[in-house]
C-alpha cells in the first residue's frame, strides 16, 4: 500500500466529530435505555446488563471490519455503514422499551437483535475510524489526534446525556422514540458530512492481494510486539473497567453517599479523565514533554496508586476525601488511556504495512472484551467478598486487585512500546 499526504488538523477534528457521534448514540443505549428498563419497567437490572454485555461481546467482530477496510483501501464507507447500523440498532432498542409492556419475549428478541446491531455498528465504524487515523496522521500529531478525538467523544456523551435528559421529561414512549430517531438521524448526517472527501489525497491504496480474514489475523498475531500489545490492552482495560460498576455502590455503602452524590462522584471522575487526556495532548504535542511510552507507564502506575488510596479510604470512614481520590484516579485513567491510543496508532501506522485495520480491529476487540469482562468480574468479586467480609474491606480488595493489574500493564507497556520504537528505527535505517 502506498501513502499520500497526512491529515490536516481540520481533518483530525472532522474525524473527531465521528467519534462524538459514536459516543452520543452509545450513551443512549447504555445509560438512558438501561435506566428505563430498571426504573420505569421494573425489570431486573441484570437484563440491561446482559444486553450491554452483548454489545461488547459482538465487538469481537472488529478484526473482520479491519480486514475489510484494509482490503478495499478505503475507510470512510465502512465508517458511514457502521454508523447507520448503530443507529438502526439504537432505534430497535428504543422500540423494545414500550414493547416490553405488551410482549416480554417479543421485546427481548427485538432487544437482542438491536444490541447485536449496536455492537456491529460500533465495531465497523470505530475500527475503520481508528485505522484511518493511524494511516493518515503524522507521527508527531498522533498524541494530539488521540486527545482530540476522545475528548470529542466525551463531549458527545455529556451533551447527549444532558440534552436528552432534559427533553425526555415528562417521559412517554412516543417522546423516547422521537428523541432517539432525531439523535440517530443527526449522527448519520453529521458523520457523512464529516468524512466527505476526507480520504482524498490521504487514503492508502488497497494491496493487490486481498488476504483472507484468518490469514490476515494469523499474520498480525505472529508479530510479537502486536501480540504483546494486545495482552497489554486487555490487562489495562480490564483494570480500567473493573471499578465501573462498583464505585458508586462503594460510595453509598461505605461513605453514605446519596444517589445524587454518587452520581456527582462519577461526574467528578469523568472530569478527571478529561483533564488527564488534555494534559497528555498538550505535553506531548505542544510542549514536547515525554513520550507516549512514558505517559502510558505513568498513567498506569498513577492509576494503581490512586486505587490503593481509594481502597485505604474505606478504612478511614466517611470523613475520608473520597472525591479527591476519585478525581485523581480519573486523571491518571485519562492519561494512560489517551497515551495508549496514541501508541496504538503509532504501532499500527508505522509497522502494519497495509494491515492497519486488522491491527486496530484486534486491539479494539481486546478492549471490548475487557470492558465486558472487567465490569462483570469487578461486580462479581465485590459481591463474593461482601459475603465474607465487611463492605469497606470487600470493595477495597477489588480496588487492590485492579491496582495489581495496572502495575502488570505498566511493566508490559514499557517493554512492548519500547520494542516497537526500537524496531521502527532499525527498519527506517536510523
Amino acid at each position: 500500500m502506498t501513502r499520500a499526504k497526512n491529515l490536516s488538523w481540520i481533518g483530525i477534528v472532522r474525524l473527531g466529530l465521528v467519534q462524538m457521534c459514536l459516543g452520543s448514540i452509545v450513551v443512549l443505549t447504555t445509560s438512558t435505555l438501561n435506566r428505563l428498563m430498571v426504573v420505569e419497567l421494573a425489570l431486573p437490572a441484570i437484563l440491561p446488563g446482559l444486553l450491554v454485555g452483548l454489545h461488547y461481546g459482538i465487538q469481537i467482530s472488529r478484526p473482520h471490519w479491519g480486514v475489510l477496510s484494509d482490503a478495499t483501501g478505503r475507510r470512510t464507507p465502512w465508517i458511514v455503514l457502521g454508523m447507520a447500523i448503530l443507529v438502526l440498532g439504537a432505534l430497535g432498542a428504543a422500540f423494545g422499551i414500550p414493547l416490553f409492556n405488551q410482549s416480554f419475549w417479543a421485546a427481548l428478541t427485538l432487544s437482542i437483535l438491536s444490541y447485536t446491531a449496536i455492537g456491529l455498528g460500533v465495531g465497523a465504524s470505530g475500527t475503520s475510524l481508528l485505522a484511518l487515523l493511524a494511516t493518515t496522521t503524522e507521527p508527531r500529531r498522533r498524541a494530539a489526534a488521540a486527545t482530540i478525538t476522545w475528548l470529542m467523544m466525551i463531549a458527545g456523551i455529556a451533551i447527549t446525556a444532558a440534552s436528552v435528559g432534559a427533553m425526555l421529561d415528562p417521559y412517554s414512549p412516543r417522546r423516547l422514540l422521537i428523541i432517539v430517531a432525531l439523535v440517530g438521524a443527526g449522527a448519520v448526517v453529521l458523520t457523512s458530512l464529516a468524512v466527505w472527501r476526507v480520504e482524498v489525497g490521504v487514503s492508502a491504496q488497497p494491496s493487490a492481494a486481498k488476504p483472507r480474514f484468518r490469514a490476515a489475523l494469523r499474520e498480525v498475531w505472529a508479530d510479537d510486539a502486536a501480540r504483546r500489545f494486545t495482552v497489554f490492552v486487555f490487562l489495562s482495560m480490564t483494570a480500567f473497567f473493573m471499578q465501573e460498576l462498583i464505585l458508586e455502590p462503594y460510595a453509598g455503602l461505605v461513605f453514605g453517599f446519596t444517589p445524587g452524590e454518587s452520581t456527582s462522584l462519577s461526574g467528578a471522575q469523568n472530569g478527571g479523565v478529561f483533564l488527564g487526556m488534555l494534559s497528555v495532548g498538550i505535553a506531548v504535542t505542544g510542549l514536547k514533554i515525554g513520550s507516549l511510552r512514558g505517559w502510558v507507564v505513568a498513567g498506569c502506575l498513577g492509576s494503581a496508586a490512586s486505587l490503593g488510596a481509594t481502597s485505604a479510604m474505606g478504612q478511614i470512614g466517611p470523613d475520608a476525601p473520597l472525591v479527591l481520590a476519585v478525581v485523581v484516579l480519573g486523571f491518571f485513567n485519562g492519561m494512560f488511556a489517551v497515551a495508549a491510543i496514541g501508541a496504538m496508532m503509532e504501532l499500527a501506522g508505522e509497522k502494519a504495512q497495509g494491515q492497519e485495520g486488522t491491527r486496530m480491529g484486534l486491539w479494539g476487540a481486546a478492549q471490548a472484551i475487557a470492558a465486558g469482562f472487567g465490569g462483570l468480574v469487578g461486580a462479581a468479586a465485590a459481591d463474593l467478598f461482601r459475603s465474607v467480609m465487611p463492605d469497606a474491606t470487600a470493595f477495597g480488595a477489588v480496588f487492590l486487585a485492579e491496582a495489581a493489574l495496572f502495575v502488570a500493564a505498566a511493566i508490559l507497556a514499557a517493554q512492548v512500546i519500547h520494542e516497537t520504537r526500537r524496531e521502527t528505527r532499525v527498519v527506517a535505517g536510523e
